[in-house]
């Protein structure tokens, strides 16, 4: 599916982001894992669930966070992350679309998370991997938005265990689909990702 380069602001930023234009009023902003090692657009889980919600007709877009990439700026500890997470939201709303996804991947999972009373243009949060070893998300509670959770049965940074534990607390409707064999980077698992999000967009609509 094809993509285009754009760039959008964030405040004073300049972002750079891949759009794939679909037609109709359904998208999703795309979020990648952590700057500070290595995480960027291009990983191979982002294009993945990208190429998954192509393949359902959304429009997608993907984007470097701040001090990634050709992204202008420098890593924020998740702070100014949330701005950059809305600014691509209003981006794909001023093309005209009505009902936008946010998908988060690891650090992508947590910056979401963080921002997401605040991210009103977002319809539903989907997490994948949230790095619950790795980093605090004892400030999140029940929100309707979360509406699906995967994790890798193997994954060292996003535990499984304490996932399926939490996930009562932030939505006991949400789907959580463990991934047997998979670690944090789903190596050789990306087609099953891509199974479980067609799954879910196709009972979803």
């Amino acid at each position: 599916m094809a993509e285009e380069k754009i760039s959008f602001h964030s405040g004073d930023l300049n972002l750079e982001g891949l759009l794939h234009n679909a037609p109709g009023e359904r998208g999703v902003v795309l979020c990648h894992p952590h700057p500070l090692y290595g995480g960027d657009m291009s990983n191979n889980v982002v294009q993945s669930l990208a190429e998954a919600y192509q393949a359902n007709n959304y429009s997608t877009l993907r984007f470097n966070f701040r001090g990634v990439g050709a992204s202008e700026g420098t890593f924020d500890e998740g702070k100014g992350e949330q701005e950059d997470v809305g600014a691509a939201l209003g981006y794909l709303s001023r093309l005209g679309l009505k009902h936008i996804d946010l998908t988060g991947y690891s650090f992508g999972a947590w910056v979401c998370a963080l921002g997401l009373e605040k991210l009103e243009l977002a319809d539903r949060l989907i997490m994948v991997s949230p790095p619950t070893n790795f980093m605090d998300f004892a400030f999140l509670g029940y929100n309707k938005k979360i509406q699906l959770v995967i994790v890798g049965m193997q994954d060292e940074i996003a535990g499984c265990q304490a996932i399926e534990e939490s996930l009562p607390r932030w939505n006991p409707e949400a789907g959580f689909h463990p991934i047997d064999g998979a670690d944090h980077f789903y190596r050789g698992k990306t087609e099953e990702l891509k199974r479980i999000i067609n799954g879910f967009l196709g009972h979803a609509h």
